[in-house]
Order: structure tokens, then C-alpha cells, then sequence
């Protein structure tokens, strides 16, 4: 019984990162900037410990990963509930073998692009050229990993609520059975939408906390 409340609290979380980091691209664009700068220079500047630095910019990106890891588990224990404990131990050993070796590792190895770069770098001709290049595109990677993962957040969180809430999943079904051919992508593209409001209305009830309380404007001032 507890498998549908997880997931509707973590597909809460999911819709609410992805709005929060629209928000933040969308009105708080300065601030993107000066954080673009800061990543160029941590990469070229050797006296910056880029562990360090790298431990502070992707321990957000962790959690969220951690939460879309889980709800990925747990679909996966959810479409196994009634088989037997053996199968339902055999599947979330080979779902989380499957999380770990392909999104952590992939995160893993971007993440490590720029320590590359900065390694070929420091040769000469056009292996230094090329090291200059990987410096230059992992912030690109990393915007574009950015892009890519929020859309992921809208589509998997937006698509645990339409799934569990019975009147949706018959709307969302019947709209998109209208597009015939295009049924699936219509699908995907519906749950997005729900994503996309769950999410902003989320931001707004928080946003709206935080002036109430006053720690709007605190954050304003730390910035």
C-alpha cells in the first residue's frame, strides 16, 4: 500500500526541481551567468581544488538523481508486486545494478570531462588544443545534461501522477488516442504538461512561505 504514496511524493519532488530550475534560469538569468564564469575559471585556475569544487556544484544533482533512482525502483517493484519474493528480489538487484552502472556512471564519467581537459591542456600542439576544447564544452555538456534531466523530471513525475490518479489517466488517454499515430508522443507529452504544473504551483506555495517568513528576501540579501 505504501508504493503509490512514494511515488506520488517523489514525483512531487521530481515536478518541483525541474519548475525550481526553470524558475531560477528564467528570473534569475544574472545569477546563471556569474555561475557560468565561476565554473570556466574553476577549470582553468590550477590552484582551485576542482574536487572540492565539483562535491559542492553536484551534490543537488545527487539527491535528485537518488530520488529519480528511486522512483525508477520502485515502478519497477510495482510491476512485480504479485510475483514471488524471489522475483521481486532478483528484479530490484538488477534495476538498481542498472541504475548505478548506467546513470552514475555516466554522470561520472562527464563530470570527469573537464579534469581530462585540463590534463591535455598542459601539453603541447594539438593535443593541448583539444584539452583546451574539453574545457571549454563541459560547461555545454553539463547545460545540456541540465536540459535533458529536467525534461526527465516533468515527463517521470508528471507521468507517476497521471498513472495514479484514475480520472487523469482516462483523460490524458482519451486526448491522446485523438492523435492516432502520434498517441504516444501526445502521451508523453500530457504528462509533461502535468509535470510542468504540479511543479510551478509547488514553487509558488514555496515561494510564497518564503516571503511570508521573510526568508525571501534573506536569500535576496545573500545574493
Amino acid at each position: 500500500w505504501a508504493i503509490v504514496p512514494l511515488l506520488m511524493l517523489g514525483g512531487a519532488f521530481l515536478c518541483y526541481e525541474g519548475a525550481h530550475k526553470v524558475h531560477q534560469k528564467l528570473f534569475h538569468s544574472e545569477a546563471d551567468k556569474q555561475e557560468k564564469e565561476q565554473l570556466k575559471k574553476a577549470f582553468r585556475d590550477p590552484e582551485v581544488d576542482l574536487v572540492a569544487f565539483e562535491n559542492k556544484k553536484i551534490k543537488g544533482a545527487i539527491r535528485t538523481d537518488f530520488i529519480l533512482s528511486a522512483e525508477i525502483i520502485v515502478i519497477a517493484l510495482g510491476s512485480v508486486a504479485a510475483a514471488t519474493l524471489s522475483v521481486q528480489l532478483g528484479v530490484l538487484i538488477a534495476i538498481s545494478a542498472l541504475v548505478v552502472l548506467v546513470v552514475y556512471g555516466l554522470v561520472a564519467g562527464i563530470v570527469k570531462i573537464d579534469d581530462l581537459g585540463v590534463q591535455l591542456s598542459k601539453q603541447g600542439g594539438g593535443i593541448g588544443r583539444f584539452g583546451e576544447w574539453l574545457i571549454d564544452a563541459s560547461p555545454m555538456v553539463m547545460k545540456s545534461l541540465g536540459i535533458v534531466g529536467t525534461i526527465a523530471m516533468f515527463l517521470v513525475g508528471g507521468g507517476i501522477f497521471s498513472h495514479n490518479i484514475p480520472w487523469v489517466e482516462h483523460l490524458f488517454k482519451g486526448w491522446a488516442a485523438l492523435t492516432g499515430p502520434l498517441e504516444s508522443v501526445t502521451q508523453l507529452l500530457l504528462d509533461g504538461l502535468l509535470g510542468v504544473a504540479i511543479g510551478a504551483i509547488i514553487v509558488v506555495i514555496f515561494s510564497l512561505g518564503a516571503r511570508l517568513t521573510g526568508q525571501g528576501e534573506h536569500s535576496k540579501a545573500e545574493h
